[in-house]
């Protein structure tokens, strides 16, 4: 043992040494540093398969969305705070009143057959939303009938609002869709078009071709696009392979059949950890798992209290529950608004875990527990005026979701809160419970996939209870005054200081109970270089920094090689 100290040690001297010369040769006057270069190749796992790989229609599948997002750019793409930057727009105008959107395209941009994108292409990608067969979400459709669009000449269009809309710009993050290749092809005709299989678009890389395997699709090659307006992508080719799950991805990636892997899940968060080859990269997601209560339940009047809700959520200890069901990936939410964006307050911090003020609460409330009753029994249950403190709360049956049931009707019990629950089949969540206000609790995530505007008026304006997207029934003025104004000003400012307002007001509310924000996390080989990575809007912003990815590089003022680049 004493042998092996010293031979550690004199390893360890050696390591410093050369840390310490490299750190020398960095500081060296003279010496350049690394500059990337063209070339190389990287091939990334993804799970799923391909349907169609175009931007209107990719909604649902994450795969195309991964896909689409290399080969598609929209007017406007959303920076990692959220804000509204300019892409295939090189800028715009908006009305005093936000009602009225004029954007201008870029000189520059290309299709990848080499044809310049034009307002006719924005005309035509827009208006397939208000074609009569757009086979998208309904709401989609309804919001873009009430908007005018008008081709003002061959690089400008305009976006006429009936009322003012301050969230507009999100709106047109949407990819294009080239008019000269699918004039007079409607929104339902483009779910079984051939250009979905033979896709142009204007972004960093252009399609080459499908992978096939005894005839199927077994993955897709991209190459990058020469004449990118930006700049040329650094990688030559990018290549995505399917796998059907996890597990067989990283299966792949362990032969050397893959430098990357899209997803990184629970299965094998592990193995990826231990693999010195990868570089594991995390980014919250755009959603927020929570308990919606039925405020306006007349089963269930307490729920409408806001003492009992308080007590609820620091009955809940939300960072183990993190950290036991979703391996550390999560984040604890301190309101609606997701964290690190523009919009957040920065200032507010998640509400604690303290069980000892929640009973408090329900103690000056009246909900007594019952003398001698010890708690995790089922006489451990608080009561007020032959009422008993429980409530039955409506889940997801799967694995996931049953474990943060369990997690949370184990909290609410220490504190003599009967939680009774009720599995359900994950798609009559929200037209069996939900929408139709048949529930108590109701525990679901809250998906703003490729929103990057928060615009949490949906949710919690008083005009959405009833019938609504606000199905906890949630009434209060202040709140719903706050989210109106923030809709109808353009000025940024403005609106980050009512929805300051609108979050300090919710926590103190608590009209739902926020549990978890979920990280997504994907692996590369080490190798690669110029990988950036903030906040999500979706899985696919993993690829914002794709121009400036590289395996290869150069001393500035020599010609010497180095990294390595993929097969």
């Amino acid at each position: 043992m004493r042998g092996f100290r010293w031979q550690l040690l004199i390893a360890l001297g050696g390591l410093i040494l050369v840390f310490a010369l490299l750190r020398t040769q960095a500081r060296e006057p003279g010496i350049p540093a690394p500059v990337a270069v063209e070339g190389g190749a990287y091939v990334e796992a993804l799970v799923g398969q391909v349907v169609r790989l175009n931007p209107l229609l990719d909604r649902y599948n994450q795969v195309d969305r991964d896909i689409d997002r290399l080969i598609y750019r929209g007017l406007v793409r959303a920076d990692a705070r959220g804000l509204p930057q300019p892409d295939l727009a090189q800028g715009w105008a908006v009305s005093a009143d936000a009602t009225l959107y004029t954007l201008t395209l870029r000189e520059d941009a290309l299709w990848h057959d080499g044809r310049p994108v034009t307002s006719d292409d924005v005309v035509y990608t827009f208006s397939k939303f208000q074609n009569e067969d757009y086979p998208g979400p309904p709401d989609l459709h309804e919001f873009w009938q009430q908007v005018k669009i008008t081709r003002l000449d061959e690089r400008t269009v305009q976006f006429q609002m009936p009322e003012p809309f301050a969230p507009f710009l999100d709106y047109l993050t949407t990819g294009l869709l080239p008019e000269h290749l699918l004039r007079g092809v409607s929104a339902g005709d483009l779910v079984e078009h051939p250009f979905n299989l033979q896709p142009v678009g204007a972004g960093p890389f252009r399609f080459e071709k499908f992978i096939l395997e005894q005839g199927a699709i077994r993955g897709v090659s991209l190459v990058g696009f020469e004449q990118y307006d930006v700049r040329r992508p650094y990688l030559e080719r990018i290549e995505f392979l399917l796998f059907p799950d996890d597990p067989s991805a990283m299966a792949a990636f362990v032969a050397g059949e893959v430098d990357g892997l899209g997803q990184v899940g629970r299965s094998i968060l592990g193995q990826v950890l231990l693999e010195s080859q990868l570089n594991l990269y995390s980014a919250r997601l755009p959603s927020i798992g929570v308990v919606f209560l039925h405020l306006k339940n007349p089963a269930k009047p307490f729920l409408g209290q806001k003492e009992v809700r308080q007590a609820l959520l620091l009955a809940l200890n939300r960072q183990w529950l993190i950290d036991r069901v979703f391996a550390g990936q999560g984040v604890v939410p301190a309101g609606p608004i997701l964290p690190d964006t523009w919009a957040f307050a920065e200032r507010l911090q998640p509400p604690p875990f303290d069980p000892q003020r929640a009973g408090e609460l329900l103690d000056a409330e009246g909900w007594t527990l019952p003398t001698g009753a010890a708690p995790r029994t089922a006489e451990y249950v608080r009561s007020k005026d032959g009422e008993s403190l429980g409530f039955t709360l409506v889940y997801p049956d799967d694995e996931l979701h049953r474990e943060v049931a369990l997690a949370l009707q184990d909290d609410w019990s220490l504190i003599g809160v009967r939680v009774e629950l009720a599995p359900v089949r994950g798609e009559d969540i929200l037209p069996r419970y939900l929408e139709a206000r048949d529930y108590e609790a109701v525990l679901t995530d809250l998906n703003f996939l490729g929103e990057a505007d928060p615009d949490p008026y949906p949710f919690w304006h008083d005009s959405q209870a009833g019938a609504g997207q606000n199905y906890a029934d949630y009434t209060d003025r202040n709140t719903s005054v706050w989210l109106e104004q923030a809709r109808i000003t353009p000025d940024l400012g403005r609106r980050a200081d009512l929805y300051r307002n609108f979050q300090v007001r919710f926590q103190d509310q608590v009209p739902a109970l926020l549990l978890y924000i979920p990280v997504y996390s994907f692996a590369m080989d080490a190798a690669m270089e110029g990988v950036s990575v903030g906040p999500f809007t979706e899985p696919s912003d993993r690829f914002s920094s794709v121009v400036g990815w590289h395996l290869l590089a150069r001393q500035s003022l020599g010609s010497v090689l180095f990294g390595t680049s993929a097969p």
